[in-house]
């Protein structure tokens, strides 16, 4: 029997579930920071939501602790690092409210598209307005869908259900794997200029930051009506206030918002705006589901068995020779996305030197754990890595060599496109990428990177160096490598900030740039 804290408000079905395999369940609510240290003392297993943090303290404390369960997705409030140099599994919900959020997104959907609020409201107050709050079907309109991971696809499923056209922006699903969804993939532009609804399903990065902006606004086909059940922060709130009140944006459905809780915004005083205050998840069947499978998690990790949704791996688990490489792996694996502006269908890993003695399965588990970290509404771990490969349609192939010319350890990434290596350097195990796309560069991977191939001739390093110096983006560093045959030549430069759009679209278009990626590797 282990004692598991309990330290907010979890589904009796859970609590039961964790009793009834013969562990102390201690539930104890609203516990402050100190009394938290306390309480931690001695349990095997704690079991939080969002208002728990579980920092470095904590674990200290928390000396006998198996696992650590959100029963929820987010883990922003869980030192998982700290948590896996200590050997605590950390476990969560992530599937508990998907189909309750795809819910929600068709009733937002549904509702913006008859007046249902608004209707319902003006009939209590007394007023029968049939003309005034006129809608229109959805039967036969295009449902333009932004992020097509497993909410996305379940409200495409039911928008089939309903006769509608499908289409989607999702640079991390393959064409293959949209088409069996009845799916049409295409740029976020031009689904934009050709949908009638748009719903939201993208996770919150710098990169998805007000996506939908004022000048993808513009572009769109008139009278569209949007949907965000996904995360607050991905419209510019107030471009949408505008474009809704010029009538170039015809509704908009919103359960989420910018800054949250949110009791006033520009767009409450319009009639076409239909808004909760952030329900995707509210239902009793998300809550039930959310403590079911996290105690689920909990005993599995209690009993030293598999377990699904553990989001990092003990470090006891892996190999000195491979540990230190991890962190790398995955770095790689995020520039490559970016570096392939999405998902390849192909992915290959290669492992060259001491590597390729060593079990490798983690270090690819590493990689696919960075290529879908900014590109999925869900956290992504070391254990849903693969079967989030699967869904999108990536194939994956591993190979390894004992040799290497000028390395003692190099991971190497390839796709029909691009390729990227990577290794340790220096005495202190320092990260270097060292070739991108066949040229060999030597950099540290950066929070934001550009890579610009361009025609080896003299001046293009100071037409790229001016563009950012006007931009007020400074250079931190850089590498030059010319290709083979010297007709080519590929910059690699880690900025302070990330390059602006004005700036990227300006230097795309420049001549003698050939080719030119904005990375961000966290």
């Amino acid at each position: 029997m282990a004692r598991v804290l309990v330290t907010e408000k979890l589904a009796e079905s859970g609590l039961d579930l964790m009793s009834g395999a013969g562990h102390e369940v201690d539930v104890r609510l609203g516990l402050g920071p100190d009394e938290l240290l306390e309480a931690v003392v001695g349990a095997s297993a704690l079991v939080i939501r969002s208002a728990t943090t579980v920092t470095a303290e904590v674990l200290a404390a928390g000396s006998d602790l198996v696992v650590v369960g959100r029963a929820g997705i987010g883990l922003d409030n869980v030192d998982v690092e700290e948590a896996t140099r200590r050997g605590v599994m950390v476990v969560n919900a992530p599937q508990s409210n998907i189909l309750s959020a795809a819910e929600h997104a068709f009733a937002l959907m549904l509702a913006q598209a008859r007046n249902v609020p608004q209707s319902h409201s003006a009939l209590k107050a007394g007023k029968w307005e049939r003309s005034k709050w006129e809608g229109v079907e959805l039967y036969g309109k295009t449902l333009g869908i932004v992020g097509l991971g497993r909410v996305g696809a379940l409200v495409a499923q039911r928008a089939l259900a309903f006769g509608m056209r499908l289409v989607a922006y999702d640079p991390y699903v393959s064409a293959e794997r949209a088409r069996q969804m009845g799916v049409e993939l295409m740029g976020i532009e031009e689904l934009f200029a050709e949908a009638d609804f748009v719903t939201i399903h993208l996770p919150k990065t710098p990169e998805t930051m007000n996506i939908v902006n004022r000048d993808l606004l513009a572009k769109a086909k008139h009278g569209l009506r949007i949907v965000n059940t996904a995360r607050g922060g991905l419209i510019d709130e107030e471009a949408l206030a505008d474009a809704l009140r010029s009538g170039q944006i015809g509704g908009a459905g919103l359960d989420v918002f910018a800054v949250e809780p949110c009791t006033e915004s520009p767009l409450f005083g319009i009639d076409s705006v239909v808004v909760t205050p952030h329900l995707g998840a509210s239902t009793a069947e998300a809550q039930d589901k959310a403590g079911v499978t996290i105690a689920e998690q909990v005993i599995l990790a209690l009993k030293g068995d598999f377990v699904p949704f553990a989001v990092n791996v003990a470090a006891t688990e892996v190999s000195e020779t491979v540990r230190p490489f991890m962190p790398l792996a995955e770095q790689l694996g995020r520039c490559f996305a970016c570096l392939n502006d999405g998902l390849p269908d192909r992915l290959e890993v290669e492992y060259q030197g001491g590597l390729a003695g060593s079990t490798t399965g983690i270090l690819t588990l590493a990689v696919l754990k960075g290529v879908f970290a900014a590109g999925t509404e869900e956290p992504v771990s070391y254990v849903n890595a693969p079967q989030l490969a699967e869904e999108r349609g990536l194939e994956v192939r591993e190979t390894t060599t004992a040799t290497t010319r000028d390395f003692v350890n190099l991971i190497t990434l390839r796709s029909p496109g691009h390729a990227l290596s990577g290794t340790l350097s220096g005495p202190r195990s320092e990260p270097r990428i060292v070739m991108v796309d066949d040229h060999a560069v030597e950099v540290p991977p950066a929070a934001h990177m550009l890579v610009v191939r361009n025609d080896d001739r003299p001046g293009m390093i100071g037409v790229v160096g001016a563009a950012l110096g006007d931009a007020g983006v400074s250079i931190s560093s850089m590498a030059v490598g010319p290709s083979a045959t010297g007709n080519t030549a590929l910059m690699v430069l880690s900025t302070d900030r990330p390059v602006p759009d004005d700036t990227f679209a300006s230097l795309r278009s420049r001549d003698g740039i050939l080719d030119i990626h904005r990375i961000a590797s966290e």
